[in-house]
């Protein structure tokens, strides 16, 4: 993800559902990557789009019922995701529009992936309608995650807290989908329900967070 802008008001992340070491272990082993494509210069737009595609493909693998390979997929292109925003600090900060369009292509790439699911169950469950529900439910939490996010930097305050944010959601979904394509046909819609139920509690923890913020700010101008 590119480096944004600075916001006032930043705090801490907040507990989510990966460890913080593990995340950096994670971006630690994407370094050579990032390393070749500085001595490459290629920038972040272009890994971010490369990133997109591959996540694109993915999803249609998966709606073609492969899910296994669909998930593989899905792993290279999220860490693409990581690489595009270490590739941008290391060449001393990323740009307003390559925030503008990894965050763009995030959204995008979260609704192909589930977009690939829910025509995977169309095409093989005898009852697709809860599982398809658990895939409307996943992706309109993960779009209000998102959102409530951006709308939280739009008036100057951080909201970048809350138990599944989109690393959480994507290993959630991989997971699903690995156990679904070696047989465990559950784990899938199972995953899907998880995500729907993290992502309202994320929601909620962001606009919890906001209130507190905007009301400390109230009491402090208006003692």
């Amino acid at each position: 993800m590119s480096a944004s802008q600075p916001r006032a008001h930043d705090l801490a992340a907040g507990d989510s559902l990966v460890p913080a070491w593990l995340k950096e272990l994670g971006r630690a082993l994407l370094g050579p990557i990032v390393r070749l494509a500085l001595r490459l210069h290629v920038s972040p737009n272009v890994i971010t789009v490369l990133g997109f595609l591959i996540v694109l493909a993915g999803a249609a693998v998966i709606g073609l019922g492969y899910l296994l390979v669909g998930a593989a997929i899905l792993v290279g292109g999220s860490a693409l995701d990581a690489v595009d925003g270490a590739l941008a600090r290391a060449r001393g900060g990323g740009t307003a529009f390559g925030s503008f369009l990894d965050s763009t292509l995030d959204r995008a790439g979260e609704a192909v992936v589930y977009g690939g699911v829910a025509a995977y169950f169309l095409a093989t469950s005898p009852n697709p309608t809860w599982p398809v529900l658990a895939v409307i439910l996943a992706l309109a939490g993960s779009f209000m995650v998102s959102y409530s996010r951006a709308r939280a930097e739009g008036i100057g305050l951080s909201a970048s807290i809350g138990l599944a944010p989109r690393t959480e959601r994507v290993i959630l979904i991989v997971a699903g989908l690995a156990l679904a394509g070696i047989g465990f046909a559950p784990a899938l819609s199972g995953a899907l329900w998880v995500i729907a139920g993290l992502t309202v509690a994320t929601t909620a923890q962001r606009i919890w967070h906001v209130w507190r913020l905007t009301e400390a700010t109230s009491t402090s101008e208006h003692p």
